[in-house]
């Protein structure tokens, strides 16, 4: 392992949380969303991510982290009746968004949380290099 994977593999897990409080950020914003249609409700998405070896060997010293794809949420749009509204269909229902707000604002506070300690890796690997090469002078 090179001394310098650290930053590869901290900036990757930055990138990858990055992706996810992305991703949760336009789930909370479509959170009150509705249809006339369950198909066109919009549903929750999540994003899927993946190591990736980096080394020849397959060494997990040199391992990152990278989104391979988002996923979108099977469970049902809930159905609300609600008459007045500009797109309920003809039976007065319109379909919400299956998005649970709580639950968005777990993952967004965990993938905060997760893109901080890779800033402290990062910060903590930058000022050890330059404490290290300070003995040297």
């Amino acid at each position: 392992m090179g001394l310098l994977n650290i930053f590869d593999i901290a900036g990757s897990a930055m990138s990858a949380q990055s992706a996810r409080l992305n991703t949760t950020a336009s789930n909370m914003a479509n959170a009150n969303s509705a249809a006339s249609r369950p198909e066109d409700a919009y549903r929750a998405r999540q994003p899927v991510f993946e190591t990736v070896l980096q080394g020849q060997r397959g060494d997990p010293a040199s391992a990152a982290v990278r989104v391979a794809g988002i996923v979108e949420s099977q469970a049902e749009a809930p159905r609300v009746y609600q008459p007045g509204h500009p797109q309920a269909d003809a039976d007065g229902y319109v379909y919400m968004s299956n998005v649970n707000v709580v639950d968005e604002m777990v993952n967004m506070i965990s993938a905060s949380r997760s893109y901080q300690n890779s800033v402290e890796v990062m910060n903590t690997s930058k000022e050890l290099f330059l404490r290290t090469l300070s003995l040297g002078s």
